[in-house]
């Protein structure tokens, strides 16, 4: 099997599909939109998104995609992200003026790196980054990516666990063209839309309480061409296959404008 994912040999993305689906072929790509359409034209049967950190919030481009893409969420998985400080064989701690990742990564070593006097640069990627020191040849940078990442390209990791808050993971989505059969719990994403009337709201949250269903997750996006109008994206445990869900499903669809179920796949255990 070939999985799709966004970055350079190495990224965090590739590091949570092997983690996801073991030994399978993976695929870089250079874009999110490019995943999107390296499943949709079938390069590669699934793919692997990032779609919320634990301590920068929701990855709002990749909910849009799964709106405008017909594709469905098969699994998820949760990494638990340990940023490296990497550096060309041989380089010290105390020859670096400046650190190069993804803002996010820069953004969660913050205070690691003003109190080290590192400056940030932004870089597209956290593996790419590595692959552009070692290109580069630089001796005062260095780059915030995965161990892995640093094996992969023979740099030295200085430092692991540079992040400034441990509880660091992220959530990625698994999806394909077609739903798969499975057992076990489940957790199931849809998104809808409801007329901009009082109330609306609270009755669409009603039919999941009614019926004792657990939301884990609600996010809110813009709706484009309708200011001041929204899409909610909703996770919940369980299935469609559920005689619950279904009514919550059928109750929701009196109020909704649209409502479209994203996918329903095994809930990640950890």
């Amino acid at each position: 099997m070939k999985v799709a994912f966004q970055g350079e040999a190495g990224a965090y993305s590739e590091q949570a599909l092997l983690g996801h689906f073991g030994g399978v072929e993976t695929f870089p790509c250079e874009s999110f939109e490019a995943v999107f359409e390296a499943v949709n034209s079938g390069v590669c049967q699934t793919a692997m998104i990032p779609i919320e950190n634990s301590l920068a919030g929701s990855i709002h481009q990749n909910y849009d995609l799964l709106l405008r893409n017909d594709l469905k969420i098969v699994g998820e998985y949760f990494l638990r992200v340990r940023h490296c400080l990497i550096v060309a064989p041989g380089v010290d701690k105390r020859d670096l003026r400046k650190a190069l990742s993804h803002p996010q990564a820069l953004g969660q070593c913050a205070s690691y790196l003003r109190s080290h006097g590192i400056q940030a640069e932004q870089g597209y990627d956290t593996a790419g980054s590595v692959k552009l020191l070692k290109e580069s040849g630089a001796r005062d940078t260095a780059a915030i990516a995965s161990r892995r990442a640093a094996e992969l390209y023979g740099m030295q990791v200085l430092e692991e666990g540079i992040e400034d808050d441990p509880e660091n993971y992220t959530r990625f989505l698994a999806i394909q063209r077609e739903p798969k059969p499975f057992l076990g719990e489940a957790k199931t994403s849809i998104v809808f839309t409801l007329k901009n009337v009082p109330g609306a709201l609270f009755k669409a949250m009603s039919v999941f309480a009614l019926r004792d269903l657990d939301l884990t997750k609600i996010e809110s996006r813009p709706l484009q061409g309708s200011p001041w109008e929204y899409l909610f994206y909703i996770d919940f445990i369980g299935s469609i296959q559920e005689e619950p869900v279904r009514r919550a499903l059928d109750h929701l669809g009196e109020y909704a404008v649209m409502l479209r179920v994203l996918g329903s796949y095994p809930r990640f255990k950890g």
